[in-house]
């Protein structure tokens, strides 16, 4: 059996990945890895940023509300491509990211989807594939090793 690295996301923001809406995952720590990287979504839902705009329609685009948001289980698989360092410029809502392998920067929607204060970091996701049918697993905190049977911790 396979183990493909996992990362535990609340919801919506594991199906706004899915759905290829989201393409970065903010977190207050760096990774070092590259690579095949499975979204799992986890059992807590935050019904409140569920009803912002920006995210409630980009769900109800693909059928999905607060009340029928997978929970408990992978929901897509991508490539972690790269992990940038976020710096926020004033009030404003736009984001520099930087790594070494360049400079990008995040504005509209993207802005909504994820914390991006100065000195966090965005993990860049691509090629997601959503599943056709959400796995059953359960997450962990940090990068994680999922297979079909189980998990292990790293």
């Amino acid at each position: 059996m396979r183990l493909l690295k996992a990362i535990t996301i609340i919801q919506p923001w594991a199906t706004l990945i899915a759905i290829g809406a989201k393409k970065f995952e903010t977190r207050s720590w760096p990774t070092k890895h590259r690579g095949e990287l499975a979204i799992h979504a986890g059992k807590k839902i935050d019904r409140e940023a569920c009803e912002q705009e920006t995210i409630k329609t980009a769900l109800a685009a693909h059928g999905y509300t607060p009340d029928n948001l997978p929970t408990g289980s992978i929901v897509a698989t991508g490539s972690l491509s790269e992990c940038y360092k976020a710096r926020q410029y004033g009030l404003s809502d736009y984001v520099e990211l930087t790594s070494n392998s360049g400079i990008k920067s995040i504005d509209g929607p993207e802005f909504v989807y994820g914390d991006y204060s100065t000195g966090r970091f965005a993990w860049e996701i691509a090629d997601v594939q959503q599943l056709a049918e959400p796995i059953p697993a359960k997450g962990q905190q940090g990068l994680w090793n999922w297979a079909a049977s189980g998990t292990t911790s790293e």
